[in-house]
């Protein structure tokens, strides 16, 4: 009888690699030029926080943004910044999900995000092959719907409650620092990759164990 029945996995960082320096270019390219303020690998503040917290909505967002811009920006430039934090994805990550699920684990997301990069992610261009991110997971727990973000004690209970879960039983992979140590607070057992980094045999180890 496995201990670890649920894993839930954060997205940028941890199923596709970032980079927060290409969303601030992309973000100065529609006109935006002081993203960098506002811009964080992990959690965001201001107006880019209040989205993806769920404080505002796309459109008050896009709003809002052209003010700070001095200049209207559209529903796509806004959307070409905040998918500026995508880099690559790779395939044996993607399987390695798939794997987890066909292994019997209960598969899960939970990321502060918004729905300018959802609107990407939950399209068939997010995996290359025609597939959305909820094709890969169980259920997706999103900061903006949540209305609060990691890494907030709050939105770690929201999964639990949803997953009908046991914090004991369940294992939260995310690579900040900060979103690890808010779960493990809670019971929750961690893994803590590196941007990018292929976690697959630190996994593989840690289910063994358990």
């Amino acid at each position: 009888m496995k201990k670890i029945k649920n894993i839930v996995f954060d997205l940028g960082g941890v199923v596709f690699e970032i980079d927060k320096n290409r969303a601030i270019e992309h973000f100065n390219e529609v006109g935006f030029g002081d993203a960098k303020s506002y811009l964080d690998a992990f959690e965001q503040v201001g107006i880019f926080g209040q989205l993806e917290s769920g404080q505002i909505t796309a459109e008050e967002f896009r709003v809002e943004l052209s003010k700070l811009a001095g200049k209207e920006l559209t529903h796509d430039e806004c959307k070409y910044g905040w998918t500026g934090y995508y880099k690559c994805m790779h395939q044996h990550i993607l399987d390695a999900i798939t794997d987890l699920r066909k292994q019997g684990y209960r598969v899960s997301l939970l990321s502060n995000t918004n729905p300018y990069m959802m609107e990407w992610a939950r399209s068939k261009d997010f995996d290359g092959n025609g597939n959305p991110v909820d094709y890969y997971f169980d259920k997706l727990y999103l900061s903006y719907e949540c209305k609060v973000m990691k890494p907030a004690a709050r939105i770690f209970e929201i999964m639990i409650e949803g997953e009908n879960a046991k914090p004991e039983e369940t294992l939260f992979i995310d690579d900040s620092p900060h979103n690890v140590a808010a779960a493990a607070a809670l019971g929750i057992h961690t893994l803590q990759p590196a941007n990018g980094e292929d976690w697959r045999e630190k996994l593989k180890q840690i289910l063994q164990e358990s």
